[in-house]
């Protein structure tokens, strides 16, 4: 009888310990705080470095630099016409901007800002950036030529191109001789190869269509393609096999994984962010759907606070519809450019 009392408690222990453990991992989301920052102009990528307490935003002809202890602005990476992304190489000290408009990468220092080089690129638009460590390379990908400009961060010189199917998105690495990046409009991802600059593969990303932001799992090799079709999709990042497709709200451009917390993330257009679990490699589950604000759809997350930093602003009314202009676009308020922060509660 004991035995089977002493069986009994322990039972009940654990389930209770994965009750808890389970409700620590599930804590919802919610703004905690909105800086405001200030300037004209609109904004793409967003990038935190999370052992230098820093946040770099792109703004229409600079990068923003705020210090996330602090919540304030420490600096600015100016003449970055057109910037989408920021790449970060903290070994080297460096920091690369893709520069759309000029269609150039600004390189500055990280401890400094101060800006080293500006390397001018034949390619067109380029629009994400990617350090890649394994290869110690700069990746480009290219909007407007549909490619990827390669860059020996060494030098800062050009060293090859890589052609591509279609429009490239964002893309990531596997940090052990893989490169993926989302095609867009080809609904596409393609792999290559950071040294050898050849493509390994290119899978479909059906049923999702037009995809945007790319995050990666690279423990259990899982990709996180977000669609404009209000899905996300989950990728074998070793095979290309689809694992399973789930729900994200519309105007998605971002995503992210955090490693420590299993959750997959999803910024949405329509104001909210889609939180989902990795309950297993092939098991995932939604979580939330956070509101936010709307246009707030690019993202950066913090992997050592898991906090989530979006851009945004505010807009005036939209205009009345006319002939030339059947769908026209709100205004942004003067000067109400900020950065919204979420944690979990």
């Amino acid at each position: 009888m004991k035995t089977l009392q002493h069986i009994l408690v322990l039972c009940l222990a654990i389930i209770v310990m994965s009750i808890s453990c389970l409700a620590q991992t599930t804590k919802g989301y919610k703004i905690v705080d909105k800086v405001k920052i200030g300037g004209e102009g609109g904004w793409d990528y967003l990038i935190a470095d999370a052992a230098a307490k820093r946040l770099y935003m792109s703004h229409a002809t600079q990068v923003v630099v705020f210090d996330t202890k602090t919540n304030t602005v420490v600096g600015e990476i100016a003449n970055t016409i057109g910037v989408h992304g920021i790449a970060l190489a903290p070994k080297l000290g460096r920091g690369y901007t893709s520069n759309g408009r000029t269609s150039s990468v600004t390189v500055f220092d990280l401890a400094t800002l101060k800006v080293l080089d500006s390397i001018k690129l034949a390619e067109k638009n380029p629009d994400a950036i990617l350090y890649e460590p394994f290869s110690n390379r700069v990746f480009t990908f290219n909007g407007g030529s549909s490619n990827a400009t390669a860059i020996d961060a060494a030098t800062n010189k050009v060293i090859g191109t890589i052609a591509l199917k279609g429009k490239p998105e964002f893309a990531v690495t596997d940090l052990k001789g893989k490169v993926y990046v989302n095609i867009e409009d080809k609904s596409l991802v393609t792999v290559f190869d950071p040294k050898t600059l050849k493509v390994l593969a290119e899978w479909s990303l059906a049923p999702g269509e037009e995809p945007s932001g790319l995050a990666i799992d690279r423990e259990n090799n899982r990709l996180f393609s977000v669609c404009g079709n209000k899905m996300m999709i989950v990728l074998d990042a070793l095979t290309g096999k689809l694992v399973t497709s789930l729900p994200t709200g519309s105007g998605t451009d971002a995503a992210a994984f955090d490693p420590q917390t299993r959750l997959a993330f999803a910024s949405n257009g329509e104001g909210t962010l889609t939180v989902i679990r990795e309950d297993s490699p092939d098991t995932f589950s939604v979580l939330e759907n956070v509101p936010t604000q709307p246009r707030s759809r690019t993202m950066a997350l913090d992997e050592a606070t898991h906090k989530i930093y979006l851009s945004g602003a505010l807009f005036k009314p939209a205009p009345a519809p006319t002939a030339d202009q059947p769908r026209p676009r709100p205004a942004m308020e003067p000067g109400s450019f900020m950065v919204i922060i979420l944690d979990r509660q």
